[in-house]
């Protein structure tokens, strides 16, 4: 099996607000948008963000853990500077994005902050200027 991911799906509570945020807000280009179903959002080469209504998530693997917290998972989107950083942290929170934390320099050497969508999903806007974090940049 070749080392790679070629889909992220999550489930959504609201599919027409996560389209509202994702294409409208953010920007981004639905590659597939069954409306009352799924959003797939090309994010990569060789990757798709699926956003999928709660209720047909649950219909094809299975029940959803609900309860209080934050989901434990983040997603990442590295940038190639700190100014990058801020920038694309102000167009999610000008989208209606929650503003989980301020950017600040970390431990690691790089510079993040977070950012909740409409379902509270943790992205992770860095700069990493270590070797791994050049792997990531297009």
């Amino acid at each position: 099996m070749d080392p790679r991911i070629s889909f992220v799906t999550l489930a959504v509570a609201d599919l027409d607000a996560s389209r509202a945020f994702y294409v409208d807000g953010l920007g981004w280009s639905a590659a597939l948008d069954v409306p009352g179903e799924v959003l797939m959002i090309r994010t990569g080469e060789h990757l798709v963000l699926s956003l999928w209504l709660a209720a047909e998530f649950e219909a094809e693997v299975g029940p959803i853990v609900r309860g209080p917290g934050v989901v434990p998972v983040t997603l990442a989107h590295n940038v190639a500077t700190h100014d990058e950083v801020d920038a694309v942290l102000a167009t999610a929170r000008a989208a209606g994005a929650d503003p989980v934390s301020e950017p600040f320099e970390r431990d690691w050497g790089g510079y993040s902050g977070y950012f909740g969508d409409p379902d509270g999903y943790r992205w992770e806007i860095a700069f990493n200027p270590g070797p791994i974090g050049q792997v990531v940049l297009p």
